[in-house]
């Protein structure tokens, strides 16, 4: 039963994040690859740091509740189940103090069930980068808050293992403007997510309350 609990989880947290991709096999016997040469490696350029933050993000504004509207990732799961995502909604608690983290929830549904993700996202010296902390700091995630006003829309950037994923929030389940929608086409255009990378997702029948059982806390970390 606990195995079954733990697939589930990481299938949830799959879902919600995409961020986990699978690794190749370990002990399989391989042939010893032939030396040759190759030319010079370009320099590796983190895009990321390509991306610069809204202008004085205001962290506390950035609380409240968003439903995820659009997703841009070349995702492995998105990829094989992007015509099936759920209905995604996520809640930030802006934190009391300078040097506290930003509370996340997040809300999605799985085999008609509702389960919820908590997370933390501590800030960084610069406004509007923020890190979701994993295992080891290889497995952290890097977050931007790319643009918002607050009020009706946001574009993040996700970054782990070298990989990136954009979402597009919104304050209501209303759709956005033409050229909010244009804006984060041509953002994730930039980042090499074209057209068959985005993912819209549902914006009706968005989870509620859930109960204890189907809680996976992750802070500090899962």
């Amino acid at each position: 039963m606990a195995g079954v609990w733990r697939y589930t989880m990481v299938v949830v947290m799959c879902m919600c994040l995409c961020l986990w991709e699978t690794t190749d096999a370990v002990g399989g016997a391989k042939s010893r690859p032939r030396l040759q040469r190759r030319p010079p490696k370009k320099p590796k350029v983190n895009p990321i740091e390509q991306t610069p933050p809204a202008q004085n993000v205001n962290i506390q504004q950035m609380g409240g509740t968003w439903y995820l509207l659009n997703s841009a990732s070349k995702c492995s799961y998105l990829m094989k189940h992007g015509t099936k995502v759920e209905p995604t909604v996520i809640t930030f608690t802006a934190p009391s103090k300078a040097d506290d983290p930003l509370s996340v929830s997040t809300k999605t549904r799985h085999n008609h069930q509702c389960w919820e993700i908590l997370q933390v996202y501590n800030l960084t010296p610069t406004p509007g980068h923020l890190t979701l902390k994993g295992a080891n700091a290889e497995l952290n995630t890097e977050i931007v808050i790319g643009e918002t006003d607050y009020n009706s829309y946001a574009i993040m950037y996700y970054k782990k293992l070298g990989k990136i994923t954009m979402k597009l929030y919104g304050r209501s389940v209303d759709v956005l403007s033409e050229p909010i929608l244009a804006k984060f086409e041509q953002l994730a255009e930039k980042q090499g997510l074209g057209l068959a990378y985005l993912f819209p997702f549902p914006t009706y029948s968005h989870c509620g309350s859930v109960d204890q059982d189907h809680i996976i806390n992750c802070v500090p970390t899962c």
